[in-house]
């Protein structure tokens, strides 16, 4: 006889409890996408999401906090993606040049958020003024890529006469608020394309390396 210690966990549709769970949030966070960046943060309710997909109210506590965890959940989502074609881009570029390589993770950073027009909707066009925890996501989001910049910048300029930390932070901003601007910009001097994004990326931090250098950086 199977004891209760002995007997399989239960499985619906041939997935166990935790594979379901998980399901289930997949499906909030692809439903709370869709709505923040089509209404708005502040438009759309927790019904709204768990009717988009199809998942009941409890279900979602279960899973999230509040609808501000499930945004903050989205936000870190955005991040771990840039995080990951990042992590791609050196592993495959790792003997290319200084130029070549900044020139390619610019790019793996722009595509992630200009592919898909929700992306940037859901991460600039309404994360402004949620609340303090929002904020401390996107500053945590935009130190990883200051950091990195920061590493990248030691590794090839050792010496560094700048402040590195201070500068990577600033770049960082300029590089997301180029990436808006290109987004939301309605009336365009020229037509705008992805090549034009990238090459103003570029230009950007040609500019930058070229103070690193000004500065002994060398």
């Amino acid at each position: 006889m199977r004891t209760s210690a002995q007997a399989r966990p239960r499985r619906i549709r041939g997935l166990d409890a935790d594979q379901r769970r998980a399901q289930r949030r997949e499906q909030l966070l692809a439903a709370a996408f869709e709505l923040f960046a089509r209404d708005g943060y502040a438009n759309t309710s927790i019904e709204e999401i768990c009717q988009t997909a199809y998942v009941g109210n409890k279900a979602f506590y279960d899973l999230f906090d509040s609808k501000e965890d499930c945004y903050v959940a989205l936000l870190r989502r955005v991040s771990e993606r840039i995080e990951e074609q990042v992590a791609q881009v050196m592993r495959e570029y790792a003997d290319a040049d200084e130029e070549e390589l900044v020139h390619r993770l610019l790019s793996a950073f722009a595509h992630t958020l200009v592919d898909d027009p929700r992306v940037a909707m859901v991460t600039f066009g309404v994360a402004a003024g949620i609340s303090p925890r929002v904020e401390d996501q996107r500053r945590e989001n935009r130190r990883w890529a200051a950091s990195f910049i920061e590493g990248l910048w030691r590794r090839n300029h050792p010496s560094g006469g700048v402040d590195y930390h201070a500068l990577a932070v600033a770049t960082v901003g300029g590089l997301f608020e180029t990436v808006t601007d290109f987004l939301h910009e309605d009336d365009p001097p020229r037509p705008r394309t992805f090549d034009d994004l990238i090459s103003d990326l570029t230009t950007f931090m040609s500019v930058v390396e070229a103070g690193i250098q000004a500065s002994g950086g060398s």
